[in-house]
């Protein structure tokens, strides 16, 4: 496997795309700023997947996305591989349900 496979090459990516373009003294990494670049990706997803376009672009769109999550922790300063795994610990002790006929894993309030 190379590094470029992993979470640790796919980070150096974009922390090399980060010092390129200097998004951390150009305002590129504004908080408020990702939030709104990660709202507008999610609307392209969501518009392949309403009008019907191909997985390829649904792929570019959903790798868009990951590469701006990624760079928010690096914005923020914290360790999103690790963030992930934690999550994933909580997420596997949920029981699911069924909610208005679609699955959900979620923290229920009863």
């Amino acid at each position: 496997m190379n590094n470029a496979s992993t979470y640790a090459g796919m980070l150096a990516a974009v922390q090399a795309f980060h010092d390129k373009h200097g998004l951390r003294e150009r305002g590129g990494e504004d908080l408020p700023y990702r939030v709104a670049l990660m709202a507008e990706e999610l609307g392209e997803i969501s518009a392949c997947i309403t009008k019907g376009r191909s997985r390829e672009a649904l792929a570019e769109e959903c790798a868009d996305l990951m590469i701006l999550v990624i760079g928010t922790a690096i914005a923020s300063g914290f360790d999103l591989e690790s963030a992930f795994w934690d999550k994933m610990a909580v997420l596997d002790k949920r029981t699911a349900r069924t909610v208005d006929g679609r699955i959900r894993v979620s923290e229920f309030d009863e």
